[in-house]
């Protein structure tokens, strides 16, 4: 059974920062290229950022120079560190797996809020 985990949300302050993790199971996590996307309340689910199995990043122009993805191939698990937070980061994030196959998290809130 395949399990994608998102843990590390929560509520911080503008100019906080926060660290997602998405824990993969049951998939052969290092083929796997991976991505963050959010949604917030009334709006579509964007790609945030995505890594693939070798290491190449792709950013939204949003998060640029704020966000970094990573990936820990020996835990299974990639992670989103969130710098510099704003009000309009506030969404709930969810970890996918791209390809080859499609498995989605259950997503994890970020708020950012004074």
């Amino acid at each position: 059974q395949v399990q994608l985990v998102e843990s590390g949300g929560g509520l911080v302050q503008p100019g906080g920062s926060l660290r997602l993790s998405c824990a993969a199971s049951g998939i052969s996590f290092a083929i796997y290229n991976m991505g963050w996307y959010r949604q917030a309340p009334g709006k579509q689910r964007d790609l945030v950022a995505s890594i693939t199995s070798g290491g190449s990043t792709n950013y939204a122009d949003s998060v640029k120079g704020r966000f970094t993805i990573s990936r820990d191939n020996a835990k299974n698990t990639v992670y989103l560190q969130m710098n510099s937070l704003q009000p309009e980061d506030t969404a709930v994030y969810y970890c996918k797996a791209r390809a080859p196959y499609v498995y989605w998290g259950l997503g994890t809130q970020v708020t950012v809020s004074s």
